[in-house]
């Protein structure tokens, strides 16, 4: 069944991508990363010695500052908070740096839809530029589920009000990796085919759900896609320069 959404996109059809690395001078990794009218700044400061209070001090300590576009963070920026922290620590290596904490400042531009996945996507490109250390790249996708039943990509806010449910994805990418091969399986499954951070909200199935999986990974392929060839354009402009 075909929808017609408002921006004419179709329902698998992501918003126009946007992605700009090195954008804060005094920051030692930064990003900027837009989908649609959607922006968000990541920045990485670190590492810096010695972890927080309640972090393990054989391993590295990553922490997350949500920073709305106005006005004061509340319950839902802590949860994201939360979820990005979780996320970044799962790609991370977090045994190169013990007892150092890297701090990841996410500012929030402008919100229209799918807010989250565009901070851990932001989050992610910053982390490369600030040379940390990661087993692979990660990218992240809204799906949401409207009462109908059917499911669309990437939603605007207008979109996302509309819906009985959402799910925030993350998925693994790991063509680009630096840990030995064979190393990223599970029980003999490629890493890609498994999923880093779910979180969903709303009343969907069961099979809403995995419908929702199926569409995400696909979807996660054009991102991943998008995100190897910025990466690879700004190494590209770093060789020239040198």
């Amino acid at each position: 069944m075909e929808v017609d959404r408002e921006d004419g996109r179709t329902q698998n059809q992501l918003r126009p991508l946007a992605c700009t690395r090195n954008i804060l001078h005094r920051a030692h990794g930064s990003a900027s990363w837009s989908q649609g009218d959607t922006k968000v700044l990541a920045a990485v400061y670190g590492p810096k010695a010695g972890t927080k209070k309640n972090e393990n001090p054989e391993k590295a300590c990553i922490e997350v500052i949500w920073k709305p576009k106005t006005g004061q963070i509340g319950k839902l920026e802590k949860e994201y908070e939360m979820i990005l922290k979780r996320t970044l620590q799962s790609i991370c290596i977090l045994t190169v740096n013990p007892n150092t904490t890297t701090s990841i400042i996410i500012q929030v531009v402008n919100d229209d839809g799918a807010l989250l996945p565009s901070a851990i996507n932001a989050a992610c490109v910053a982390l490369v530029d600030a040379g940390i250390p990661m087993k692979h790249l990660a990218v992240a996708i809204c799906c949401c589920v409207a009462k109908s039943g059917y499911v669309i990509l990437d939603p605007t806010r207008l979109e996302e009000q509309k819906m009985k449910a959402f799910a925030y994805l993350v998925f693994p990418n790991s063509v680009i990796s630096v840990l030995p091969e064979g190393s990223l399986s599970v029980q003999g499954e490629p890493v890609e085919h498994g999923i880093i951070t779910s979180v969903t909200h709303g009343i969907m199935s069961v099979d809403d759900y995995f419908y929702c999986l199926e569409r995400g990974r696909a979807a996660s392929v054009k991102l991943s896609d998008f995100l190897r060839r910025s990466l690879q354009q700004r190494s590209t402009d770093l060789s020239k320069a040198g």
